[in-house]
């Protein structure tokens, strides 16, 4: 309770640098888009703050796809931010990966650099360019108990009409896959709706220019097999593994969704093999159709987003962005 308190105070006084060059670049999964922010970053000196709600856990590589030797271009390492900055077993949440963006983004303004920031989770990226006036969420134990003996199918139709009521665009339907997930989205909505008063808070929204990653939708989940395969090759599996063995619950790495939800229920026997391979394969196509999704709708929104073809060699699409700044 005190770190919260805290961090009201002190987001009031904070005093930020509003900078009109900060580059945005999203995409779907297998889009290819820190590849891309990486090679922009090595050719105008700038630094890449990921948007990425499971990067930030430590030892979650290969299931998470940090793919670090993406941010080594040449002899240039590309700094960046916002990766390995949380244990796993914990829940970071868009609270804490707002106060996380912002002391970021100063330090690299600070210094004169451009930052780009670049991932596919489309709520983060949403929350700091808007400005979202977030609150920390105390836990409801009352309200868990209740929402406990729903099902998910309850649950999701409650979350879809608190969001309707409160007009939040803050939660999609990642946080639906599981009860955990949406019992902790209904907690955060009932929230809002019963703070008539909400205190506000210094958070301007950020004028950034924005670059999406456009991938042919066969193409896309061509790619999204591959690299699924391509990770079980690479160890994935004795991944999870070492964090259930270093104690992490299973629950808790379920929580995460797709390759540690898949991944976990396989080593704890229940579903086989074969059915965590399909099963993951249909929840990533379906959780990139999902970002897409989001990205439509920020465009509906307000946001304006520069498309970029997949397929275009990365010369013309650095080029593309250069044309802009």
């Amino acid at each position: 309770m005190v770190f919260f308190i805290n961090f009201v105070q002190t987001t009031v006084s904070l005093n930020f640098i509003l900078h009109k060059n900060m580059i945005t670049i999203l995409g779907p999964t297998a889009s290819g888009k820190t590849s891309f922010a990486a090679a922009l970053a090595a050719e105008i000196n700038a630094e890449i703050i990921s948007a990425d709600s499971r990067q930030v856990y430590r030892n979650m590589d290969i299931g998470t796809g940090k793919d670090l030797d993406d941010y080594k271009i040449g002899d240039k390492l590309i700094k960046y931010h916002l990766i390995d900055i949380a244990e796993p077993g914990t829940k970071y949440n868009l609270f804490e990966y707002q106060k996380d963006f912002y002391n970021a983004y100063n330090d690299i303004i600070g210094r004169g650099v451009t930052p780009i920031l670049c991932g596919g989770t489309g709520l983060y990226i949403e929350a700091v360019l808007n400005g979202y006036k977030l609150l920390p969420v105390p836990e409801n134990k009352e309200l868990r108990l209740e929402l406990e003996k729903k099902d998910l199918d309850e649950l999701t139709k409650l979350l879809i009409q608190l969001k309707r009521d409160n007009k939040s665009n803050m939660h999609n339907s990642t946080d639906i896959d599981n009860k955990k997930r949406a019992i902790r989205a209904i907690e955060i909505e009932t929230y809002y709706k019963n703070c008539h008063n909400l205190e506000e808070r210094n958070i301007p929204p950020i004028d950034s220019l924005i670059f999406g990653i456009e991938i042919d939708r066969d193409l896309r989940r061509k790619r999204i097999t591959e690299r699924l395969l391509q990770r079980l090759n690479n160890g994935m599996v004795d991944e999870v593994k070492m964090l259930l063995d270093r104690g992490i619950l299973p629950e808790d790495l379920i929580y995460y969704g797709l390759e540690y939800k898949y991944v976990t229920k396989y080593l704890i026997n229940e579903i086989t093999y074969d059915d965590m391979f399909r099963s993951l394969e249909i929840a990533i196509h379906q959780f990139a159709k999902r970002q897409m999704t989001w990205f439509r709708g920020m465009e509906r929104r307000g946001f304006k987003i520069h498309w970029i073809d997949f397929s275009l060699p990365m010369e013309q699409k650095i080029k593309y962005v250069k044309s802009y700044l």
